[in-house]
């Protein structure tokens, strides 16, 4: 059905990347998302933003698919919108098997699975499995690395805030593993680590952080489709030569709740969760 994930290590960045911008002046930013998880109705309103904003460059890094009710949706808006992205998770569970999952996750996993599989349009069904199968592990972005989970494990390992306190060890061995940033997805919860270590999320930084060469940092811009850090508006982040920045967009999420509710196979819990950011 698809080849296994590929990891790239040396891809050119785009040419709006914050390490390598169009012209010596400018300074457009590139959109970074995450963990999009079959809501589209948050993608769309994310992909308005970042139009409204003038951003010409958006990457993915990661679990598009999964727990929400608009999968087919959500990987079309990916191929058509995103310069590339990376492989989640659930991308991975869809693919071959979910490793680990609960049991609402798994069966959102099968359900999704079904529906790629379902498509009639052959030439539709070919292209988002093709996309899928040619999703990578891990680019370099810039002076970057990017990964959906961690440079350690790139598909399934987390990165809690908590972490910082209670496995320095992790902690240290993760940040050995990249040269100066690195941006991951996967908790939901949007922040900055540093090798302090320490972390802070987006209000402890009035929603812009300031790269340091000094400090190395893993970045991680929260997500789309399924925030978990108590505010259930869709976030992403947008870096910049010397900086970056959190936002947030409010979305109908009463739209989602309704989507997930008419559908047998997906808990609805996978819906209401969505009204606290949880």
């Amino acid at each position: 059905m698809a080849n296994q994930p590929q990891e790239q290590q040396n891809p050119s960045p785009p040419d709006s990347s914050p390490d390598s911008p169009p012209d010596g002046n400018a300074d457009p930013g590139v959109a970074i998302i995450s963990d999009i998880h079959g809501n589209v109705d948050a993608l769309e309103s994310v992909l308005a933003d970042i139009d409204a904003r003038g951003l010409q460059h958006i990457v993915c890094l990661g679990d598009i698919i999964g727990y929400g009710p608009d999968p087919l949706s959500c990987l079309d808006l990916i191929m058509t919108r995103c310069e590339w992205a990376l492989m989640g998770n659930h991308d991975f569970a869809v693919l071959y098997e979910p490793t680990a999952f609960n049991a609402s996750a798994e069966s959102a996993a099968f359900w999704t699975r079904s529906r790629l599989e379902n498509e009639p349009d052959p030439h539709k069904r070919r292209l988002r499995w093709e996309f899928l199968g040619g999703l990578a592990i891990r680019k370099d972005f810039g002076l970057a690395m990017c990964v959906h989970a961690s440079p350690r494990r790139p598909i399934n390992e987390y990165i809690f805030p908590d972490d910082v306190i209670t496995a320095p060890k992790k902690m240290a061995q993760i940040f050995d593993r990249f040269e100066k940033r690195c941006f991951v997805g996967h908790t939901h919860v949007a922040g900055v680590f540093t090798n302090e270590p320490d972390f802070y999320p987006p209000g402890d930084l009035n929603n812009v952080y300031q790269f340091n060469d000094r400090e190395k940092c893993i970045i991680n811009p929260g997500s789309v489709g399924q925030p978990r850090d108590r505010d259930p508006r869709a976030g992403y982040a947008i870096v910049y030569r010397n900086h970056l920045e959190f936002v947030r967009v409010e979305y109908n999420i009463q739209a989602i709740i309704d989507k997930v509710a008419a559908i047998d196979d997906l808990n609805d819990f996978l819906g209401q969760r969505l009204l606290e950011g949880r």
